[in-house]
């Protein structure tokens, strides 16, 4: 029974059917025979080829649990959460099983346990956790020693790289970690592994404008209640920008010394919003205040993340002076704001 390929000739169920036939009829060719308990041999992942042993699994995925003396099999175990199989995809030198999506990963057993009316049997195998997820990370503009915070989930046993920099991981949970900033980390991004794969950051570092503080000294320009800063439901980090705007009313941003901003190595801002109800702004830069020179965003009562480029407006932008949420639907509305910065080139 050597170099057993599956070709994915036919759908899936079918290839099953096809290959447990090839095991069964090596099982009829085996003098050893099945009985006593089960054994397993090796697991390989279902997928055009050579069956390829792994003792690594992916959730939502087919393996075959190659052995013998499987064919009573009553229970299968991933990390010790019962997983349903098909008894017709069952012979006594394998089993077609797919991984189910709700198998825990974390702080678990590793272990593939089958349990057979002949007996019990485990196995060492690892169920891996999903891809990282990386929401956002805080504070952007870290300077070197800071301690930067991820926010995410599957944070696994995970790595972490700023640019092409291994930088230790100082503690971690499976939707937080945290690190210390290397040195000469700007415009680089963060990336965080699992043993499933690598996510990185959508901001660069040194990229923010806002990001639970305001950066470069800008501030808000404008008379007292009409923006403040709140420390819950944040998009990202703990604070947001909340920001009370007449029916076309507009409240200004900038450098509390009026020095423009050089962003000749952005190509674009970017910013996440939300509002108590869905409505329109027009995101006004450097004073252009007419209507054509305005960019207008939709605003839903979810935060949504917004990427415009430079030319979203119809001149050109190689500095940044002012900032203006502008509403666009001539009713007062409160407005959210959060993880306003640029996007590197």
């Amino acid at each position: 029974m050597k170099n057993i390929k599956i070709k994915y000739l036919l759908p899936l169920i079918t290839m099953a059917f096809m290959v447990l036939g090839v095991f069964s009829s090596c099982n009829n060719d085996d003098s050893s025979g099945s009985s006593g308990a089960p054994v397993i041999t090796s697991v390989a992942k279902s997928v055009e080829g050579d069956l390829v042993p792994v003792t690594i699994g992916d959730p939502k995925n087919y393996y075959i649990i190659q052995g013998k003396g499987l064919s009573g099999v009553t229970k299968i175990y991933f990390n010790d959460f019962d997983t349903y199989f098909n008894p017709t995809l069952v012979t006594d030198n394998a089993i077609f099983v797919l991984i189910d999506e709700k198998t825990p990963f974390a702080n678990a057993s590793n272990k593939l346990k089958v349990v057979t009316n002949q007996g019990t049997v485990l196995y060492d195998f690892v169920v891996a956790p999903p891809t990282p997820k990386l929401d956002s990370y805080n504070p952007i503009n870290a300077a070197e020693g800071d301690i930067v915070t991820v926010y995410g989930d599957y944070f696994l046993n995970p790595a972490v790289k700023v640019g092409t920099v291994d930088v230790p991981v100082i503690s971690s949970s499976l939707t937080e970690l945290t690190f210390k900033m290397p040195a000469n980390a700007s415009s680089k991004y963060v990336t965080v592994t699992n043993i499933s794969g690598s996510a990185v950051s959508k901001e660069a570092i040194g990229s923010a404008l806002f990001d639970d503080v305001w950066y470069n000294n800008w501030m808000f320009d404008g008379p007292d209640g009409k923006v403040s800063l709140e420390s819950s439901g944040a998009a990202q980090g703990k604070v947001m920008i909340k920001s009370i705007n007449d029916g076309w009313g507009g409240n200004q941003f900038r450098n509390k010394d009026w020095a423009t901003l050089d962003v000749t190595n952005y190509s674009g801002l970017r910013l996440w919003i939300k509002g108590d109800k869905a409505g329109k702004v027009a995101v006004i830069l450097n004073g252009k205040w007419s209507d054509p020179d305005a960019k207008v965003i939709e605003v839903t009562t979810t935060w949504k993340e917004y990427n415009l480029p430079w030319s979203s407006w119809p001149f050109a932008v190689t500095g940044l002076q002012t900032l203006v949420i502008k509403d666009f639907t001539g009713e007062k509305s409160n407005y959210y704001l959060d993880n306003i910065g640029f996007i590197l080139k």
